[in-house]
């Protein structure tokens, strides 16, 4: 596609934070690349994700409600993002925050909740720390996924790097549907309109059952989290 980074002038950049690698494709922690995969799927169903030079980004270019979007997923380990994002916006002069759009998974919220905010802190997630770090800046726009439920154990990094259980999976695809909805109205009525919608969605509860995950994930590669 080029070396050089370059959007147009109305066009929203969009990332969605995760680890590389076929061991880490559908986690909880890769929720992000999950959502950038149905965006993608609805913006341009015969599209697919494009390696840049160098090899530290993935990128897609779709129209999604109108609005042209730059899809992009960081090929880097999750607490490496930032290390990512900020060079490319580095390379689009006097880039606006307020077209940048970084989706993400959220342990502080559960399964079936998903929130637009603008702003704030990391809440403690590394991808979202690396982003706020490198680019010395925090107000870009954040869509939250939640992925806390009862099939959480003691280990965190575990929980995280697991794949969601069977049982879980309907739920999954809700969240992606009402995440691209969201972001349609984000780019057709605003971000404020947007938010009133999905940040007063009701939480949503998994019953656990005994049932299987959908598989595990595991953690040889340095630095996951």
């Amino acid at each position: 596609m080029g070396d050089h980074f370059r959007l147009a002038d109305d066009e929203f950049l969009v990332a969605g934070l995760g680890n590389p690698g076929p061991e880490y494709v559908a986690t909880r922690h890769n929720f992000g690349f999950m959502m950038l995969d149905r965006l993608l799927q609805a913006g341009d169903p015969a599209g697919s994700f494009k390696i840049r030079e160098g090899g530290s980004a993935a990128v897609a270019r779709v129209r999604l409600a109108g609005r042209p979007v730059c899809l992009v997923k960081p090929l880097a380990y999750m607490n490496r993002s930032g290390q990512v994002l900020a060079p490319l916006v580095a390379e689009l002069p006097g880039f606006d925050l307020e077209r940048l759009l970084v989706i993400h998974d959220d342990l502080d919220l559960p399964l079936g909740r998903v929130k637009l905010k603008r702003g704030g802190g990391s809440g403690g997630h590394r991808g979202v720390a690396s982003v706020i770090d490198e680019l010395g800046r925090a107000e870009f726009l954040r869509l939250r996924l939640g992925i806390d439920s009862e099939y959480r154990g003691p280990d965190t990094v575990e929980f995280v790097l697991s794949r969601f259980a069977v049982a879980e999976l309907d739920l999954v695809e809700a969240v992606l549907e009402r995440g691209v909805a969201g972001l349609f109205r984000c780019f057709t009525a605003g971000s404020t309109a947007a938010m009133n919608e999905l940040n007063r969605e009701i939480p949503v509860l998994v019953e656990r059952k005994n049932l299987p995950v959908a598989g595990s994930a595991g953690d040889g590669l340095p630095d996951p989290e």
